[in-house]
């Protein structure tokens, strides 16, 4: 039992550095790549991870749910990654993990609106004081008109993963959640393969260190950040339950707020009672 305990501790603190490490990871391989080429070599490597998988577990997926486990992958993993990499490209890496944690906050807001979940008194509560947070974030980090566009990007993504969460919980719960991330995921492998085209990133100069490097990490991104952590999340789902496997949400943040700060990014303590009030607003909203 105890050892059981322990492994599931040390997936989740696995992926807690990896998810939180991956916003700074996108703002440095942006350096020589664009925003674009970041985001679409993510997944594209992701998917190329997925597709031996796919293959197999495209038998065992329902002809019907098809099209819904695509959508999952523009509204899960396609869609947030370019967003995500547009967003930072403009604003700290640390600001964009803070703005992550409201994701939960949105799945609870979806609900509510679009799939008639109960309207309880913490859910409401939960949302306002999410969405105090973020307002107070964009006064104390000073985003002015020109990036607070940038800014909205990622509560974009974040709504779209607060659907993605919705749509696989009410039309795709009796398909295995595996299946359905590495199916949507491999299909990615064509709209990004475009962009990737479409972009000149076969005219890089891939004899420059610095160009490798940014390749390097935006293919982390998509192999350890979205293909092997989506697998690690379901086994800790597996092992310790949804309600241990969520609590990620609060831990990503800091890591992600330390790498900021260890590259140059300005935190003070105003951002930290922001993401406190964030956070607060996440534990009434799921309470």
């Amino acid at each position: 039992m105890q050892k059981n305990k322990l492994l599931s501790w040390g997936i989740f603190l696995l992926l807690t550095l990896i998810w939180g490490s991956s916003f700074i990871l996108m703002k440095h391989s942006q350096y020589e790549l664009s925003s674009l080429q970041v985001a679409a070599l993510r997944i594209f490597s992701a998917g190329v991870v997925f597709l031996p998988f796919a293959i197999i577990h495209l038998t065992k997926l329902p002809t019907k749910k098809f099209l819904i486990v695509i959508l999952s992958g523009v509204t899960g993993n396609l869609l947030p990654a370019f967003l995500y990499s547009i967003a930072i490209s403009r604003i700290d890496s640390s600001l964009a993990s803070i703005l992550n944690s409201l994701t939960p906050v949105f799945v609870v807001l979806i609900a509510i609106l679009f799939f008639k979940d109960k309207i309880k008194l913490e859910k409401i509560a939960g949302v306002l004081l999410g969405m105090t947070g973020v307002c107070l974030l964009c006064l104390t980090k000073g985003i002015s008109f020109s990036n607070f566009g940038f800014a909205l990007l990622i509560l974009l993504a974040t709504l779209s993963y607060g659907s993605n969460v919705n749509m696989v919980g009410h039309y795709l719960k009796e398909i295995n959640p595996v299946h359905i991330a590495t199916i949507s995921i491999s299909f990615m492998i064509v709209p990004t393969g475009i962009v990737l085209w479409k972009e000149d990133f076969l005219k890089l100069s891939f004899d420059e260190t610095n160009v490798q490097w940014a390749v390097l990490e935006a293919i982390l991104l998509g192999i350890v950040g979205t293909a092997i952590a989506t697998a690690l999340f379901y086994i800790l789902i597996k092992r310790a339950g949804g309600l241990f496997a969520s609590l990620i949400t609060y831990s990503i943040p800091f890591v992600g707020i330390l790498l900021g700060m260890r590259d140059g990014e300005q935190v003070g303590i105003l951002q930290f009672v922001c993401l406190g009030i964030i956070l607060a607003g996440v534990y009434l909203a799921n309470k």
